[in-house]
């Protein structure tokens, strides 16, 4: 028997998939999923298919999971409003939480998933490097009430918390196109298919300024480590690569990877851009003998664009996590054509 029991919300997104995987294969880990649709990846664990905002439906399916030792808790919502998202990503945290803490008598740890949008990265300039006691932002923003309300409910009990907040989260899903890594593939991608050079498609202070990657995998490790160490308890945690980026150095070295010429900035409106391409991506699917996806379920235009647009420096310290034993570190450049040939070998890119 395992020594511990995870049970990961959100487990077929970026965080939880990585997560899913990085544990797949380790003994002294039982892991059970959760997810709203089925699994689509391989992997030996448990899935339970549950909409975390049915309450019934949580009381009906977790009830008797008595033996989870760690919960982490990676799901979100996309309401149209952030004061909806606000409301909802409370309602999925506290459903599952008020239903397995009294059942899980050896409970021991309930991490959070946050974000880089704790400082208001969404919002616009924030101070750098970001640390993790720096003011909050005007609200609404979900991780505050998720995060209130768990510190609050842990007073008391033996289990303990943490968070970790990363910043532009690399890693492949399926099941999640808010996705980095799906933009910048299948972006390239068509790019070449129309015989385009790889222009960066945001603006150009993005193009120039300093910005910081976490590799998913790299994010599980870290993930294990919060949730298992006892200097990182009941604390939360900057998480990325370690290492500093602009993307004018990486763009030539993605454009090769692509085997076209790195273009100029050219800024455009990729929503509306990409809109049309469902056709060309479907006839390259039989072109190249590509797995059947629609671009629609891999990747959010309006995402990149935003993402894309932000003409600021963003970094995090990780100072906190170094003092309390973190040693990771992970080189961007490399992580990026790591994840983009995975891409390639696996048929979802030509």
């Amino acid at each position: 028997m395992a020594e511990n029991v995870a049970l990961i919300a959100g487990a077929r997104g970026i965080c939880g998939r990585a997560l899913v995987e990085h544990l797949d294969d380790d003994p002294a880990w039982e892991v059970i999923g959760i997810s709203r649709g089925p699994k689509d990846f391989s992997a030996g664990a448990r899935f339970i298919a549950l909409d975390l905002l049915d309450r019934a439906a949580c009381e009906a399916v977790l009830g008797n999971l008595s033996h989870v030792t760690h919960v982490f808790f990676n799901a979100v919502t996309r309401p149209s409003t952030a004061a909806q998202k606000a409301e909802e990503a409370l309602a999925i945290l506290v459903n599952l939480i008020e239903v397995i803490e009294p059942v899980a008598a050896n409970l021991k740890h309930v991490q959070l998933m946050q974000g880089t949008n704790w400082y208001g990265s969404h919002l616009g300039p924030f101070p750098t490097p970001a640390g993790e006691d720096d003011p909050r932002m005007m609200p609404p923003n979900f991780y505050y009430p998720q995060h209130d309300w768990l510190v609050e409910r842990r007073k008391g009990k033996s289990w303990t918390w943490s968070g970790l907040r990363p910043h532009g989260v690399y890693g492949f899903s399926s099941a999640n196109p808010v996705s980095h890594l799906n933009g910048l593939a299948l972006y390239g991608a068509i790019s070449k298919e129309l015989g385009l050079p790889l222009r960066f498609p945001g603006r150009p202070g993005h193009f120039e300024r300093i910005y910081q990657f976490t590799d998913a995998r790299h994010l599980a490790k870290g993930m294990v480590w919060a949730a298992t160490s006892p200097g990182a308890a009941d604390a939360a945690f900057n998480f990325t690569n370690g290492d500093f980026q602009r993307w004018c150095n990486l763009w030539p070295m993605i454009a090769d990877f692509f085997a076209i010429p790195a273009g100029p900035v050219q800024t455009i409106p990729l929503a509306a851009m990409m809109a049309d391409k469902e056709p060309l991506w479907a006839e390259m699917g039989r072109k190249y003998g590509l797995r059947e996806t629609q671009l629609a379920d891999l990747v959010d235009w309006g995402f990149n664009e935003r993402i894309w647009a932000t003409e600021f420096d963003q970094l995090s310290s990780m100072n906190k996590a170094r003092k309390a034993g973190w040693t990771g570190v992970v080189d961007s450049a490399e992580m990026l054509l790591r994840l983009l040939g995975e891409m390639r070998e696996t048929r979802i890119i030509p």
